[in-house]
């Protein structure tokens, strides 16, 4: 079920982090790394991988066109979100000339792990099939109206256009059933601090275990 295991000192346990949009997988990831947890963001990688002179950047323009291409050089992230959000076609497009190259990042940063356990951070980890490259599938929970509330405070998108981004995603229940861990995200900063303690220490003896 893990990560193939690059070499003698790759980590152990690979737990891959999840959720909703709102729901809260920055803080939860925050809190593990303040316990000194390593923690890949799939996002952050794909954004790197994206810049001018990356790998990704150039896939994208020699895929889809220069058209995608924003007048400071960088991608046009908007344009491509917008096209995707709207053409299945053109999304499968863009993640079959990404995904692979994100992939392979994040292959090689887990190999440079040195913690006997650590998150990977994947909004889409169970509607993309990455749920097998991992060991656990931890899920970051809160109330759908309070996904919206954060979204829209954060972000100033309408109530609509949040909700019509969590129809993109798996059902609330659907992703609570796949899970093997939960974080309930609905409370105060303690108690989440509180959850993720315990299960930071549930992951290092199954870490001990396996090693």
């Amino acid at each position: 079920m893990g990560l193939p295991r690059a070499g003698p000192l790759a980590v152990t346990l690979v737990v891959g982090l999840t959720g909703g949009i709102g729901s809260g997988k920055s803080a939860v990831a925050a809190a593990f790394r303040d316990r000194g947890i390593e923690t890949i963001d799939a996002d952050d990688v794909a954004h790197a991988l994206s810049a001018p002179g990356a790998a990704g950047h150039a896939a994208v323009v020699a895929g889809l066109g220069p058209e995608f291409v924003a007048p400071d050089g960088t991608l046009d992230r908007a344009r491509l979100r917008e096209r995707a959000f709207a053409d299945p076609a053109f999304r499968s497009r863009l993640e079959s000339l990404l995904h692979p190259l994100i992939r392979s990042e994040i292959d090689r940063e887990i190999a440079s792990w040195r913690g006997p356990w650590g998150l990977l951070v994947v909004p889409l980890l169970l509607e993309r099939g990455m749920a097998s490259r991992v060991a656990r599938v931890l899920v970051v929970d809160c109330p759908e109206d309070e996904q919206v509330r954060r979204v829209v405070a954060r972000s100033g998108l309408t109530p609509e256009a949040v909700r019509a981004i969590m129809a993109t995603q798996l059902p609330r229940a659907e992703r609570l059933a796949r899970a093997d861990d939960v974080i309930d995200n609905a409370g105060s900063r303690a108690g989440l601090a509180a959850q993720v303690a315990a299960l930071d220490v549930r992951y290092r003896a199954l870490a001990s275990e396996h090693a």
